[in-house]
């Protein structure tokens, strides 16, 4: 599983011309989704992300997490995350979650997430839609979580 965690002053997400998330102070987090990904993986890494401490604390040192400064939280799918692009130019999406594995899992770390913050918290996008991603980015604040790196993964 890959996050892309973007600290921001307000996010959106439009499908089709009508907005269908948005968010003021938070995390605009991208959620990448591998086929070895599990429920497991994605409560670690949902754990790990909403306890970055990222947020200015009043000496302005990055000290506060997401429930002290009571942020949002906007999740959107974002296969591409996935992309290989070590042969030619075209990248290849071969290392992403099939829908049929991914869309469940992506719905998972959103009533995880609404479980943990309350869901007046979370906002989303739109699994599978073509999304158009506003933000206003705090900062720039940008960290990248890979389960690969994150994670001690067991292999039997």
């Amino acid at each position: 599983m890959r996050l892309v965690i973007q600290r921001v002053k307000n996010a959106s997400v439009a499908v089709d011309g009508a907005v269908v998330g948005a968010i003021e102070k938070g995390f605009l987090i991208l959620i990448g989704i591998c086929s070895e990904d599990t429920k497991e993986i994605a409560d670690k890494m949902l754990h790990k992300a909403l306890g970055l401490r990222i947020f200015e604390d009043t000496e302005g040192k990055t000290n506060l997490d997401l429930n002290t400064v009571d942020g949002k939280v906007l999740l959107i799918s974002q296969f591409t995350l996935y992309a290989d692009c070590r042969k030619g130019n075209r990248p290849s999406f071969t290392n992403a979650a099939s829908p049929v594995i991914a869309e469940p899992l992506y719905e998972y770390i959103i009533k995880e997430c609404e479980f943990l913050l309350g869901k007046e918290r979370v906002q989303t996008g739109r699994f599978g839609a073509d999304m158009k991603v506003s933000l206003l980015n705090d900062g720039p604040f940008t960290v990248v979580l890979d389960s690969d790196e994150i994670l001690t993964k067991v292999h039997s």
